[in-house]
């Protein structure tokens, strides 16, 4: 199946900063986590069971942060400890690309240069698949189309491609929410889709309850600080761990996505460690 499926032969390259992030949840279950961004977002239904997030403000301009380190926060932030994966596209004047996030693991993205040229690792794609649940055969033969040289293709046109392989995953993208266009116009197109809402910040105490309500609904609710468990108290030691350095480095990139990142897994971690504490013992 061809990759080129969404292009449209008049369809213009890439016009300014933008980016969106899809998501496998549904907007009622996804919007109370968003708050952990601590940015102005829209909130956007994209198919069953997925949404989309459309940037209401563009950091990345006003702090001179790259778009892609601004989005692999963001998507980080969405999905740790979280039971869905989170992918964002995102492009500027001179690049295009994609990050996955899923849980704790490692963020995978790939990247092109605007004339379409891939500059990523091929594994990415394949790493993407099996996250995503994507066809180990079609969808996977049609990701590697993307790594290789096309002098017909420019990063819109592999980010369109993308897209089409992800609506074979439920993902259902909404008009008018197409890479390439520049943040404005995306959230002019988002505010006018019905199901469309503001996420707005609401305190950092509302954030991480929400976010405590995702872990304890998922796959990891064995592993919580009250089910007392060496698993959990294990989880608690590497979420400090883990989450200090990404503050750091938040921090000495003024990078707010990183911050939360790490704010959220040191929250979890002394949250398990404190309960070690207090908890009556047998």
């Amino acid at each position: 199946m061809s990759t080129r499926e969404p292009q449209d032969s008049s369809a213009p390259p890439l016009r300014g900063t933008g980016a969106l992030l899809f998501c496998r949840a549904d907007p009622r279950t996804l919007g109370p986590v968003v708050h952990v961004l601590r940015e102005p977002m829209l909130l956007v239904p994209a198919g069953r069971d997925w949404s989309v997030l459309v940037p209401e403000g563009e950091p990345w301009a006003d702090e001179g942060e790259p778009v892609d380190r601004v989005l692999t926060g963001w998507a980080t932030a969405l999905a740790v400890g979280a039971p869905w994966p989170v992918l964002a596209l995102w492009w500027d004047t001179e690049h295009g690309g994609c990050i996955l996030a899923a849980g704790f693991r490692r963020t995978v993205g790939y990247e092109w240069l605007a004339n379409g040229t891939p500059v990523g690792e091929d594994e990415a794609m394949h790493t993407l698949a099996t996250r995503l649940g994507l066809d180990p055969v079609l969808d996977v033969e049609s990701l590697e189309r993307l790594t290789r040289p096309d002098p017909e293709a420019d990063a819109r046109t592999r980010l369109l491609a993308l897209l089409a392989v992800l609506t074979r995953a439920g993902v259902e993208p909404p008009a008018g929410l197409m890479p390439g266009e520049p943040a404005g116009r995306l959230v002019e197109a988002a505010r006018a889709l019905p199901g469309a809402g503001p996420v707005e910040w609401s305190g950092w105490r509302d954030a991480v309850r929400a976010e405590l309500d995702v872990v304890e609904a998922g796959r990891l609710g064995p592993w919580l600080p009250w089910a007392g468990t060496p698993r959990a108290r294990g989880l608690a030691l590497v979420q400090v761990a883990a989450g200090l350095p990404l503050v750091v480095r938040g921090i000495r990139r003024r990078s707010g996505g990183w911050c939360v990142a790490g704010a959220l897994l040191l929250a979890h971690g002394a949250l398990g460690l404190a309960y070690e504490v207090v908890r009556p013992r047998d």
